[in-house]
């Protein structure tokens, strides 16, 4: 009944009749008298009422169910029929994220490499409508997932990265120029590129800045995130005898060229995380800012219920005539 309305729901004030028939029944039932009078009964004691007798009320609840359905038919019940039409307008998002051997540093835990490869996974697993892709640099780049919709792979990509399968180093301007070639050409109302890395541009054929602005071009707007704790960090090193030691190293991440980066673009942003909880507030604020545009068309439609009520009513008139003037006067 969740989706049956009432043309004219003040027409269902009549079912208050249905309690007044069966009321004012009960009340002529018991002001009836016995039609013979006898001084003595125990002549009736073994006779049990008969089947019509039980029955005698059976008339009066046809009746009263024959007014109540005659009520609900004259309110005009009607089921409605909806459906609805979404349309998405998805945002394009490349990852660009450092797996030199510096994002091995265990200021995050268990190191920064690790802590980005799983909140840029939470990042993804939020991001239902839109294509995503991902690029990985050091001391060179190349592109580990082009744009798709099939988050399983891009997830499982995600998840095999490791630092050292590519020369060290941190090419910041190979990253995103690599990036910008996955997403230029796309049609999505939103292209946008995150560059994560904890290093200096210290590698790479293609400068930065220039990168930033080839992007501004394309209208692709540029998200920075610099990785990595204030001051010095542990790293761990391996000696001859494969035996693992730590060293605290000095933390460089060259914030004022990856600010001048993301504000090259409309709208780019840089962020500094200095722990896995800013890293994932970061990405929940970009989350919260690049929204999907979905479009809902609602499609109703209506069907008069009117006659099956009607129905119901007269079957219950034609059973209360058969029954009382029928079968309980055999």
């Amino acid at each position: 009944m969740s989706n049956i309305t009432f043309a004219h729901p003040w027409m269902l004030l009549g079912l208050a009749l249905v309690p007044l028939l069966a009321a004012w029944w009960i009340w002529r039932y018991r002001k009836q008298e016995a039609a013979v009078q006898h001084s003595d009964i125990a002549v009736f004691a073994g006779i049990g009422k008969s089947l019509r007798t039980r029955l005698r009320w059976l008339p009066y609840a046809l009746r009263c169910t024959a007014v109540a359905a005659g009520v609900v038919a004259l309110a005009q019940p009607q089921s409605r029929l909806s459906r609805q039409e979404m349309k998405v307008e998805g945002i394009d998002i490349v990852m660009a994220m450092d797996i030199s051997g510096s994002m091995l540093a265990e200021d995050f835990r268990p190191n920064r490499l690790e802590a980005a490869k799983k909140v840029a996974s939470d990042f993804v697993e939020g991001r239902h409508s839109d294509r995503m892709g991902l690029v990985v640099f050091a001391g060179e780049a190349f592109t580990q997932v082009p744009l798709t919709v099939d988050h399983q792979v891009l997830q499982k990509q995600l998840g095999s990265l490791k630092s050292g399968i590519i020369r060290d180093g941190t090419a910041l301007g190979d990253g995103l120029a690599t990036a910008i070639n996955r997403i230029k050409d796309s049609e999505a109302k939103s292209k946008v590129i995150i560059l994560l890395t904890d290093g200096v541009n210290n590698q790479g054929s293609v400068d930065p800045l220039s990168a930033a602005e080839i992007a501004a071009m394309y209208d692709i707007r540029l998200y920075t995130i610099g990785v990595g704790s204030l001051g010095k960090a542990p790293y761990p090193f391996r000696d001859q005898f494969g035996r693992v030691h730590y060293q605290n190293i000095d933390v460089e991440i060259d914030e004022p060229l990856m600010q001048k980066m993301a504000a090259s673009t409309k709208d780019g942003l840089y962020f500094r995380a200095t722990n896995k909880k800013a890293l994932e507030e970061i990405f929940s604020q970009i989350d919260a800012m690049e929204k999907s545009k979905i479009d809902v068309t609602q499609y109703a439609q209506t069907k008069d219920e009117q006659g099956l009520w009607l129905w119901i009513a007269f079957l219950a008139l034609l059973a209360e005539v058969l029954v009382r003037w029928g079968w309980l006067k055999w």
